[in-house]
């Protein structure tokens, strides 16, 4: 349950993230054309080289981003689905159900990862230098959105024994009642 609810707050993260960028396109298409074009940066020489100044360019960066998000936010909504058909339905198998409800999961995450940790963090924070600028920086929106995605990944991959489907959690670790006094020892018992 608990990985459902997490898959499915970052799912939630994403989709809004997406659906933003999309519905207010020209907002964020100036923070990608800033960034790119390094013209809020210290404007160091040594540095100025890497700078982007193509509209068509810094345009496409901007689609690839939104196309990516989009389609992260789907495959962590079809990861949130297949953990919640893994925990109403039963089947049986339902290992298998869980194992194909995380790898989706992780992938969705690790494209989050990527997007935040590649995309902003590396390329557009060191490369593009975007950590000199005062008014298009996105380094700390970035950097939760980083920390939140890759949280929940380690959080599914831990190990974990699963009970079995008829033992309540709380009796697996319960003690077998002991006999009445006088009543014949169970099968198989040691005879004292």
């Amino acid at each position: 349950m608990v990985a459902a609810a997490l898959t499915g707050t970052v799912a939630l993260l994403m989709a809004l993230i997406a659906f933003g960028n999309i519905t207010d396109f020209g907002t964020n298409q100036q923070f990608v054309r800033h960034v790119l074009a390094m013209d809020t940066t210290f404007r160091d020489p040594d540095l100025m080289w890497r700078a982007v100044e193509s509209r068509a360019l810094q345009d496409a960066a901007y689609v690839a981003i939104v196309g990516w998000e989009t389609v992260t936010a789907l495959v962590l909504l079809l990861g949130t689905a297949r953990w919640a058909v893994a925990l109403v339905r039963p089947a049986a198998d339902p290992a298998a159900r869980y194992e194909r409800a995380r790898r989706t999961s992780t992938l969705g995450l690790l494209m989050v990862l990527l997007l935040f940790g590649v995309g902003f963090l590396a390329i557009g924070g060191e490369w593009f230098a975007m950590w000199q600028s005062e008014d298009w920086n996105g380094l700390g929106a970035a950097t939760r959105y980083f920390t939140v995605a890759a949280l929940v990944l380690v959080l599914l991959h831990l190990p974990y024994r699963p009970w079995p489907a008829a033992t309540p959690p709380d009796a697996a670790h319960r003690p077998d009642p002991a006999p009445p006094p006088g009543a014949a020892p169970p099968p198989g018992a040691p005879s004292r």
